[in-house]
C-alpha cells in the first residue's frame, strides 16, 4: 500500500505549495523511496489548455499529451521523472466524469450529490496512482486556499480518506504565512491560527505546519504556534524565503520536514537523504564563473509564469555552463524595424518564445531578422521557429507577404499552415498535437551535434506546421530541415548554415529540462551566448578571462 501525503495552503495563495511538495518529494526520493506528486485544482475548467497565460501562467504538457498546471513542471524538474494525465485533476474533470456517469444511468436513479458522488470520484483519483504499485508515497497538492468555497469538496475528500485509511498511511502538511509587521517589528501568528482553525472546522487537522516567513522563527514562536494549532513543536517547520527554489529541499532537510513525515508514516527505516548531486548543482548556480545576457522576446512577459519552463531551463543550462544567465524580457508588440537595434543591443543571444495569435508577431519577425543578419545566437521555440521561417521566406527568398495562415488566412505564401488533421477540429480544448513525438535528426547537423544521437523524442503543443511545399526553396537558400517526424515528414527543426548558432524547433524542449538532465539545446545555446560575449571583448579583456 502506498502512503499518502496531502499538502494544503492557508492565509493566501502563491505561498509555494508546489515547491514545498516538490522539495518534500525530493527528500523522500533521496532516501530511496519511490515518490510521485499530483495536483488537484479547484477551478471548473477541465484542464488549463484553454486558459490565457495571463490567467494561469504556462500550460505544462506531459509525455502522454496532458495539458496541466505549471506545478507539474516543478515536480518533474525536482524529481527527474515523468508525470501524466493522472497527476493533474480539476473540479471540471471530476464533475464531467460524474455527470457522464449519471447520463449513462450508472447511479441507478439515485440523487447525485457532492457527498458521496463527487467526493467518491475525488478519492478514487487521489488513490489512483497509489494503486499502481509503482510508488511508495503519493503526495497530493490541493490548489487554492483553505476557506475557498470551491476547495471544500477536496478538503472533505481528504477528511474521508483520513477516516478510511490506517492512521499511519496519511499525513496532512499545511502551508501558512507568518507575516512580519514592520511597524510593530513582530512576526504575527494569528493568521496561521485562523487558517488551521478553519481547516479543522472542515474536519481535517494538520499533522505538520510549514510556515512561510521573511524572518527566522524563534523557538518560542514555534512553541506558540504548536500550542495554539495543536501540533508538536518539531512539527512546526520554518520555510524562510530562499534565493532560489532549488535551495528549498536543503532548507526543508535542515528543518527536519522529511524526518517528521517519515515518523508519522512509520517509514523510519529509510536511509539518510543523499543530495550530493543536488548540492553540486546549487554550488554551480550560486557561484557562477561567467555571465551572459539573453533576450526573451515574447508577448506575455508581464507575467513571468507564462514562460516558467523556459526560465527554469536557463537556470539548469546556466549551471551546466557555470555561468549566470541574465534574462532580459523584450515585449514583441513594441519591436519595430526602427527600434530593434536599440532594444536588442548588448545581448549575447536571443530566444523567441512560443505563443498564439497575431498580436506581436511582426515584432518577433523583426527580432529574428536582427539575429540572423547580426550573427546573434538565435533559438526559436514553436511559434518562434515559425516566425524564423516566415522571416527567411520574406527577406531571403523574396516571397512578399509570406506568413502563417494563423495570422493571415489569405497569405499568398503560407509557409506555415494548419496541419491536415487540425482542419476539421472545432472544439479547442485538448485537440492540439500534444505530447511526445519522435524526431529523426540529419547526421552532421547542428541538432545532431547538440543531441549526440539521430533519434530523439520531444513534447509538442501546436496546430500549425511548416509547409513542406516550400522546403526545397528553403534548403537551397541555406535553411535546412535538420529534424523531421519519421512518420509524417513534418519539419521539427530548422537551422541556418553559415551562422554561429541559429536553430528553431517546432516542439517545446523546455518541458523536459530538469536539474539532473538539463535540456541539450538550452545548454548549447547558453554556450553559444558565452562565445558571443567573449567575441565582443577586447583582446586584453579576452586574455584576462582565460
Amino acid at each position: 500500500m502506498s502512503k499518502y501525503i496531502f499538502v494544503t495552503g492557508g492565509v493566501t495563495s502563491s505561498l509555494g505549495k508546489g515547491i514545498v511538495a516538490a522539495s518534500l518529494a525530493k527528500l523522500l526520493q533521496a532516501r530511496g523511496l519511490r515518490v510521485t506528486i499530483q495536483k488537484f485544482d479547484p477551478y471548473i475548467n477541465v484542464d488549463p489548455g484553454t486558459l490565457n497565460p495571463y490567467e494561469h501562467g504556462e500550460c505544462y504538457v506531459t509525455e502522454d499529451g496532458a495539458e496541466t498546471d505549471l506545478d507539474l513542471g516543478h515536480y518533474e524538474r525536482f524529481l527527474n521523472i515523468f508525470t501524466s494525465q493522472a497527476n493533474n485533476v480539476t473540479t471540471g474533470r471530476i464533475y464531467q466524469t460524474v455527470i457522464n456517469k449519471e447520463r449513462e444511468g450508472a447511479f441507478l436513479g439515485k440523487t447525485v450529490q457532492v457527498v458521496p458522488h463527487i467526493t467518491d470520484e475525488i478519492k478514487r483519483r487521489m488513490k489512483l496512482l497509489g494503486q499502481t504499485g509503482e510508488f511508495d508515497v503519493v503526495i497530493t497538492e490541493l490548489g487554492g486556499t483553505v476557506g475557498d468555497i470551491e476547495s471544500l469538496p477536496f478538503v472533505e475528500s481528504v477528511r474521508q480518506l483520513q477516516w478510511e485509511l490506517p492512521e499511519e498511511d496519511t499525513v496532512v502538511v499545511h502551508l501558512t504565512l507568518i507575516p512580519y509587521l514592520k511597524a510593530a517589528k513582530e512576526l504575527k501568528t494569528k493568521p496561521t491560527q485562523h487558517s488551521v482553525r478553519m481547516l479543522s472546522e472542515e474536519g481535517v487537522h494538520p499533522d505538520i505546519i510549514v510556515c512561510r516567513t521573511e524572518k527566522p522563527l524563534s523557538p518560542e514562536l514555534k512553541r506558540k504556534i504548536a500550542l495554539f494549532c495543536n501540533v508538536k513543536p518539531e512539527a512546526v517547520i520554518e520555510a524562510a524565503d530562499a534565493s532560489t527554489i532549488y535551495e528549498v529541499p536543503v532548507l526543508m532537510m535542515r528543518e527536519g520536514l522529511d524526518t517528521i513525515v517519515l515518523k508519522k508514516l512509520n517509514l523510519m527505516s529509510t536511509r539518510e537523504p543523499d543530495l550530493t548531486k543536488w548540492k553540486q548543482f546549487l554550488d554551480k548556480l550560486k557561484y557562477p564563473k561567467g555571465k551572459v545576457s539573453i533576450g526573451l522576446v515574447g508577448k506575455y512577459i508581464e507575467l513571468q509564469d507564462a514562460y516558467k519552463s523556459i526560465l527554469e531551463s536557463f537556470i539548469h543550462a546556466g549551471a551546466m555552463n557555470e555561468c549566470q544567465v541574465l534574462v532580459h524580457n523584450v515585449h514583441s508588440e513594441y519591436i519595430t524595424a526602427e527600434n530593434v537595434a536599440e532594444k536588442l543591443t548588448g545581448l549575447d543571444a536571443l530566444l523567441v518564445a512560443p505563443g498564439f495569435g497575431h498580436r506581436g508577431v511582426e515584432g518577433k519577425i523583426t527580432a529574428v531578422r536582427y539575429a540572423r543578419e547580426n550573427k546573434l545566437p538565435f533559438f526559436g521555440i514553436c511559434l518562434g521557429m515559425q516566425m524564423a521561417a516566415i522571416e527567411f521566406a520574406r527577406n531571403v527568398l523574396g516571397k512578399t507577404g509570406a506568413n502563417s495562415t494563423e495570422m493571415d488566412p489569405q497569405t499568398p505564401h503560407p509557409v506555415i499552415d494548419l496541419m491536415d488533421e487540425q482542419k476539421k477540429v472545432t472544439a479547442k480544448g485538448g485537440t492540439m498535437r500534444l505530447g511526445a513525438y519522435p524526431c529523426h535528426l540529419v547526421k552532421g547537423s547542428l541538432a545532431h551535434r547538440i543531441y549526440g544521437q539521430e533519434q530523439i523524442s520531444e513534447r509538442h503543443r501546436h496546430r500549425w506546421e511548416f509547409n513542406n511545399k516550400y522546403l526545397a526553396d528553403f534548403e537551397s537558400a541555406g535553411m535546412m530541415a535538420s529534424g523531421k517526424n519519421p512518420d509524417t515528414g513534418l519539419v521539427e527543426i530548422i537551422e541556418l548554415t553559415g551562422h554561429p548558432f541559429f536553430i528553431g524547433v517546432q516542439y517545446h524542449p523546455e518541458l523536459k529540462s530538469t536539474v539532473e538532465n538539463p535540456q541539450p539545446i538550452f545548454v548549447e545555446f547558453v554556450k553559444a551566448a558565452l562565445q558571443h560575449a567573449a567575441s565582443r571583448l577586447s583582446p586584453a579583456a579576452r586574455a584576462a578571462t582565460v
